[in-house]
């Protein structure tokens, strides 16, 4: 069963932008990774320093792989991100 996670982050205000941009490499390197269905950031087009990232994992082990290889980069610049963000996970069940 499919793993879905949501994760809000804030950017420093006035950073959204910047910090979207940073992600898209991750978000291409992560698309590489087995298991991995989906992995994108968007921005809010109320609050531009509100970003959402959604991924979607084929099951835990490709998941906790991830954990393992994302531990291993380098954090984002701490000028760009303001605090860790929130994550929620849920069971992918697709309902249509």
């Amino acid at each position: 069963m499919s793993i879905r996670l949501l994760v809000t982050i804030t950017a420093v205000p006035g950073k959204g932008t910047e910090l979207a941009q940073a992600f898209t490499a991750r978000c291409a390197e992560a698309m590489k990774e087995p298991g991995c269905e989906q992995f994108e950031i968007f921005q809010s087009a109320v609050n531009p320093d509100r970003l959402a990232l959604l991924e979607r994992w084929s099951d835990q082990a490709a998941l906790d792989a991830h954990a393992t290889r994302n531990a291993a980069q380098p954090p984002f610049r701490p000028e760009l991100r303001a605090g860790g963000g929130e994550r929620e996970d849920y069971e992918y069940n697709r309902t249509r």
